[in-house]
């Protein structure tokens, strides 16, 4: 264990130290945050591979203190360096891909094109590529002992993630918190589309046995098909459906028991920032009016820990640069309180 006997929790961060300015070395912490820099496929705004070290700076600026998870830092949380090498991969493929957008949507036959035939097949590679990084690298923490959380990134960067834990855990559903559904099959033709990762991750993923959706408002019929067709698998509570129950006087705690009843034991959170009001992170990938303010999302992820479930996993995910640095600092708060929960589900063996 780190010796916190100099380390004094109420002073500023030193920037010597790692993410929330805590003295952990990798080895030390209970926690362990990879990041992804990865954002090929979007297809609105980019800056989303810059998120994981604009979190990193701005965690400097997150107090220690946590009401819900008194002294959870104690048990070490570290952020590795986001890898220069996916990072100028993803820049370069993401070159490629703004050109086969714009091409796709300006009506262009893409099958008529060599040089896009081309850039379709290297997308993909690079996405198989970066699956099978952090399925490797989450395998490997896992195996350790680590807790897990993954900061992205696009919102493709999570499956190798999901596929690592469901074996080393087994069955486990996802609390996605987002205001798309991400169940499009291969989208705009990139089978590993940040529009796809719940698509494929119920294809893949065995051990993933329910989904459970909050907060979505921008959706397409086959997305309403595939939930309607799930047999129950995905349950979606749409950001209309939730403000209307509100308005007609349900309180935000009896939406809440109607979400959690729905989980599973093992409960991993897949949370796109663009699942609450985008007034708190403007810039990220794909921003859509509506959704939750930070503590609603907090109270409902404290309700599903009360249940007696257990959170085994998380990804927060589309946090994205901005001059201000706003986006940065919410996705900084964000990211400790799972941290947070993520120590307290699943409490040290001191035995």
């Amino acid at each position: 264990m780190a010796d916190l006997s100099q380390f004094d929790p109420n002073a500023v961060g030193l920037l010597s130290n790692n993410v929330f300015g805590l003295p952990f070395t990798e080895e030390e912490a209970r926690l362990v945050l990879l990041p992804v820099p990865w954002e090929v496929t979007v297809s609105y705004n980019n800056g989303t591979a810059r998120g994981p070290e604009h979190i990193f700076k701005a965690s400097f600026q997150v107090d220690l203190y946590d009401a819900d998870v008194k002294d959870g830092w104690k048990q070490g949380f570290y952020m590795r360096e986001p890898d220069r090498h996916l990072l100028l991969r993803s820049d370069y493929l993401r070159k490629e891909a703004e050109l086969y957008l714009k091409f796709l949507t300006e009506g262009g036959d893409i099958s008529e094109n060599e040089f896009l035939t081309k850039t379709l097949v290297d997308v993909s590679n690079g996405t198989k590529a970066m699956n099978e990084w952090v399925y490797n690298q989450t395998k490997g923490l896992l195996e350790k002992g680590k807790l897990v959380g993954l900061v992205g990134g696009d919102h493709s960067t999570p499956l190798g993630f999901f596929k690592a834990i469901g074996e080393h855990k087994g069955e486990f559903g996802i609390l996605q918190i987002d205001a798309h559904c991400d169940l499009r099959d291969a989208y705009e033709g990139f089978q590993y589309s940040h529009a796809s990762i719940m698509y494929n991750a119920l294809a893949e993923v065995p051990q993933l046995t329910k989904l459970v959706q909050v907060g979505i408002r921008d959706y397409c019929e086959e997305e309403v098909d595939y939930i309607n067709n799930s047999e129950g698998k995905v349950v979606t509570f749409f950001d209309k459906q939730i403000k209307e129950r509100q308005f007609e006087g349900e309180t935000w705690k009896s939406i809440c028991d109607s979400i959690v009843a729905t989980l599973p034991e093992q409960v991993y959170i897949s949370f796109d920032i663009d699942g609450l009001d985008p007034k708190l992170c403007p810039h990220t990938g794909t921003p859509v009016a509506g959704g939750f303010e930070v503590e609603q999302v907090n109270y409902l992820f404290r309700q599903v820990l009360a249940s007696g479930r257990k959170l085994i996993g998380f990804d927060l995910n589309e946090v994205s640069t901005s001059h201000d640095e706003w986006d940065a600092n919410v996705g900084a708060r964000v990211l400790f309180k799972l941290c947070n929960l993520l120590v307290s589900s699943n409490p040290a063996d001191n035995g």
